[in-house]
């Protein structure tokens, strides 16, 4: 967690500060996000925030994301960081985080939250929440799954609260699952002219300039322009011309960099600096070389190593590595805890982000890019001689490895997998491939050696069962499935190892189709297209080797399928759909009865034709699902483990089908198959809370039809059974509370039981809290607690609860601006208490306005919608009312034109 300081200049940010904190203090939103470009000074700040609130005994942990090497780590690792950060700074919360410990194994995102961070956090009692500050989010690659997953932490900011900085707004950005985040955005603009200079005022008189040359007045003026506001350009500036590297003096520097033209803020922002400084640095072809051959090769370390064995890891001689470092360290901004020049570290933890992606890039001078490609090649080669080093010698697995043996052993194939192209033609052309057949038949020390470091010394008969005829392929897979049983910890590892096992053995299709799964399973974890698309890719390759007859082809497209619709719902790309659907009719095919995989098989077909149902509406498409899903039941007969899936799966085909088209029989069947899979899933069955809510929506659907309130009732005991099983803070918490109240409105509805309305009123206002802006579903909980207001307002004539309903659904209405395919509903309940309104106090002003919303209600209602004619009623007596009021006859036309449609 330890980071460098970047320096935080007094008062550079005092108005951002104070807006900041006065948004924190004010609000029950959880997450608060900076965003703004590189360099803008987002760190810096963050490290400002933290001591402030550490200072105020706030500080729940704040975590550094560019001090860490986040490629390989999970969101589950990073919850457990936080952990250990809470623990170092409040020691009581330290029992909770150690139960999390024995009880967070292989379990849920959302449980990790709650176990190691809200519960923990929630047994200090403080009196406000604490804060937990995330730097750098962007530098992290599963950074949006563990966002999307602060949802379920969106009703407890009263204990904990989020501070976390990134490039980009996630929500313009559109984040995956951001619109269920209780969030507010900051965009960080550039430092005030005044401070940047007084910045280059201060740390110009430090410049060890020569021969009396100092920087001018002048010089200060432009140097402050060229910044653009942007810190990280003005300490690189200041580190340049303090550098005793350079052979030219100061002053010659300072002339070059103001003669330029172009203002940091532009496209290549800070692109144009970087390079000047490396021509001066390096400014000899040779000198180029070793540092593209070091810059490479630290840019792809995975931990420090030892000046000595990063040289024998690399081949760069140890005086090179020295004189490239010094030279460099004009460029470094971070400084790794106890970081000493015996020690040599990963890239990512000595230089500024801009710096790394501007090396990186494509379009950088060729003197200075380098390739991650061949570094990651190099490094994976030497690994791989290490190891057949190791391997041959006699030393036990419990003699202690030396540093680059432990590295070698546990990184290579990371390494070899990104150096290293993937088809089994071109790896066998190269030097690791010929390497690893030198590898003697121990494959069960390496993986006992590698499992040992990565497990603290957990090894089972997985490992054990790895004997040396199996062949190193074998032996890789065998690895990634004890890593798969981590539950996610150590994927980077995992599918390294199954990558490899494919460049070995390319002809071998159920290796592709262990990495396809592998990718599939870390989308459903992260929610990562790319994992997606992966897959397919992957599986698609396994599918080449299963030509037809093979019996394992429907499987694999099967799988295919299931893959590109996941894709589909990332991207809602239609082509991706019907590709799917294509290969899921394919795989049924394939699969004839009574092959053991045709029940799986009718299910992704019917699942991809749902998403098209979804999409277009298409008769066909449901009756076509229906029939899949009967089919599957049949496969799935009572005590088979699916049975109650299949069930489900039907009953709400079935319940779409009497939305389409008001089939009853439908509706009655979809209600008996949803009592059937309610009774198989008892007490503490995962998925009984949503069998119970589809249940209850099933009858409250009919009792729309029948007025059964016998229906209606069992329908408010399922969802109360359902909302008492799912307790805060569980995400789905809202939807429970706001089902129920819905139920139990409609019971006032029926028979004027106020109690059941006042309940209502408390369930909705629960779900409101729960859905703070800019919550997706923060419209409906307005618009609901809008209406049930007003009835009680009915009831009790008082003016609060009029004011109140009145102020919700405006609320409401402004979250729903024209197209949104609800405007309609809350247009409806706010004319309604508008009417009650003027009905209590004669405002014209206010019946105008009633009048407003039902006019544009109608133009969304327009001739032959089925519930125009109902709308057309109340617009009419509105229109009388104002005429009585008035006296004014400007509304007969109208009135009677309506009328006249009223009668057709």
């Amino acid at each position: 967690m330890s980071r460098t300081r970047v320096e935080y200049l007094p008062n550079s940010r005092k108005p951002d500060v104070d807006r900041l904190c006065e948004q924190e203090l004010n609000s029950a939103i959880l997450v608060l996000c900076i965003h703004g470009p590189a360099g803008i000074g987002k760190t810096s700040l963050a490290g400002h925030l933290s001591d402030e609130f550490r200072l105020a005994g706030r500080l729940a942990a704040s975590i550094f994301i560019s001090a860490i090497r986040m490629e390989s780590l999970d969101p589950e690792t990073i919850i457990k960081m936080v952990a250990h950060e809470i623990g170092c700074i409040h020691p009581r919360a330290i029992p909770k985080i150690v139960e999390a410990m024995d009880q967070c194994h292989g379990t849920s995102l959302e449980n990790h939250l709650q176990k190691y961070i809200l519960e923990p956090l929630r047994s200090l009692g403080h009196p406000q929440p604490l804060i937990i500050i995330m730097d750098a989010m962007d530098e992290w690659p599963d950074h949006p799954t563990f966002t999307k997953a602060l949802a379920f932490l969106n009703s407890e900011s009263s204990v904990v609260k989020f501070i976390l900085t990134d490039r980009l707004n996630p929500c313009a950005s559109r984040l995956p699952g951001i619109d269920s985040v209780s969030i507010y955005t900051y965009a960080l603009g550039p430092i005030s002219n005044s401070v940047i200079k007084a910045y280059f005022q201060k740390y110009l008189e430090m410049v060890p300039w020569v021969d009396g040359r100092k920087a001018s007045s002048l010089d200060v003026e432009k140097l402050t322009e060229l910044s653009g506001g942007l810190p990280v350009w003005a300490s690189t500036v200041i580190a340049v011309l303090s550098h005793s590297f350079s052979k030219s003096p100061p002053h010659k520097i300072l002339e070059e960099i103001v003669g330029s033209r172009r203002q940091v803020g532009g496209s290549d922002r800070l692109g144009d600096l970087y390079c000047n400084a490396l021509k001066r640095l390096f400014p000899s072809p040779d000198a180029q070389k070793y540092f593209r051959w070091l810059m490479g090769a630290t840019s792809v370390l995975q931990e420090p190593l030892s000046l000595v064995d990063f040289s024998t890891l690399t081949g760069i001689p140890p005086h090179l590595v020295n004189e490239i470092q010094f030279a460099l360290s004009a460029l470094q901004t971070r400084s790794p805890p106890h970081s000493s020049g015996t020690m040599i570290h990963p890239a990512t933890t000595l230089f500024h982000l801009s710096f790394l992606e501007y090396i990186r890039a494509p379009t950088t001078n060729t003197s200075f890019a380098i390739s991650t490609f061949d570094s990651h090649s190099a490094i994976g080669l030497t690994c791989l001689k290490q190891l057949t080093i190791l391997l041959h010698s006699s030393l036990h697995n419990d003699y202690p490895l030396r540093p680059l043996q432990h590295y070698a052993v546990k990184y290579w194939p990371h390494h070899v997998v990104n150096g290293t192209p993937r088809s089994n033609n071109e790896w066998s052309q190269t030097e690791h491939c010929s390497t690893l057949r030198m590898i003697p038949n121990t494959h069960g020390r390496w993986a006992t050696l590698l499992l040992k470091g990565l497990l603290a010394g957990e090894v089972d008969s997985t490992v054990k069962d790895v004997r040396g005829e199996d062949g190193m392929a074998l032996a890789l897979r065998k690895v990634a499935r004890r890593l798969c049983k981590t539950g996610g910890d150590h994927w980077g590892f995992q599918v390294a190892c199954l990558e490899v096992a494919v460049r070995i053995e390319g002809g071998d299709a159920e290796g592709w189709s262990e990495l396809g799964r592998c990718y599939r399973a870390r989308g459903n974890r992260t929610g990562n297209l790319q994992m997606y698309e992966e897959a397919v890719v992957v599986f698609r390759h396994a599918l080449h080797l299963r030509p037809d007859p093979h019996p394992s082809r429907g499987e694999t497209l099967d799988n295919i399928a299931t893959a590109l619709g996941l894709c589909y719902r990332q991207n809602g790309d239609s082509d991706i759909l019907d590709e799917a659907i294509s290969c899921s009719r394919m795989a049924v095919t394939l699969s004839p009865t009574p092959h053991p995989d045709r029940n799986r098989c009718l299910t992704s077909l019917a699942n991809a034709l749902k998403e098209f149902y979804h999409r277009n509406g298409c008769l066909e498409a449901l009756n076509e699902i229906i029939s899949l899903e009967r089919e599957a039941l049949e496969l799935c007969p009572v005590h088979h483990p699916d049975h109650s899936v299949s069930l489900n799966n039907l009953a709400g085909s079935l319940n779409f089908l009497y939305e389409h088209n008001g089939d009853i029989d439908a509706l009655n069947e979809a209600i008996s198959l949803h009592r059937d899979a309610l009774a198989l899933r008892p007490v503490p069955h995962p998925d009984r809370p949503s069998s119970l809510n589809n249940l209850a929506g099933a009858l409250k659907s009919l009792y729309n039809c029948n007025q059964d309130i016998d229906g209606l009732n069992e329908a408010i005991s399922l969802h109360r059974e359902a909302l008492a099983l799912l307790p805060a803070p569980h995400p789905d918490r809202s939807k429970l509370l706001n089902n129920l109240a819905n139920a139990l409105d409609r019971l006032h509805g029926c028979n004027g039981d106020i109690r059941a309305l006042n309940e209502a009123i408390s369930l909705h206002r629960e779900a409101l809290g729960l859905r703070p802006a800019p919550h997706p579903n923060r419209s409906y909980s307005l618009n609901n607690l809008a209406r049930c207001l007003h009835a009680l307002y009915r009831h009790n004539k008082d003016i609060g609860t009029l004011n109140e309903s009145i102020s919700l659904g405006r609320e409401g209405l402004a979250l729903r601006p024209a197209p949104h395919p609800l405007r309609h509903t809350t247009l409806d309940i706010l004319a309604e208490a508008y009417l009650s309104q003027f009905e209590q106090d004669g405002a014209v002003e206010v019946l105008d306005e009633a009048i407003s919303l039902r006019r544009e209600l109608l133009i969304l209602r327009p001739s032959g919608h089925r519930y125009r004619a109902g709308h057309v009623k109340k617009f009419v007596q509105l229109l009388e009312t104002r005429r009585e009021a008035t006296g004014d006859d400007r509304d007969c036309r109208e009135i009677k034109d309506l009328k006249a449609e009223l009668a057709a």
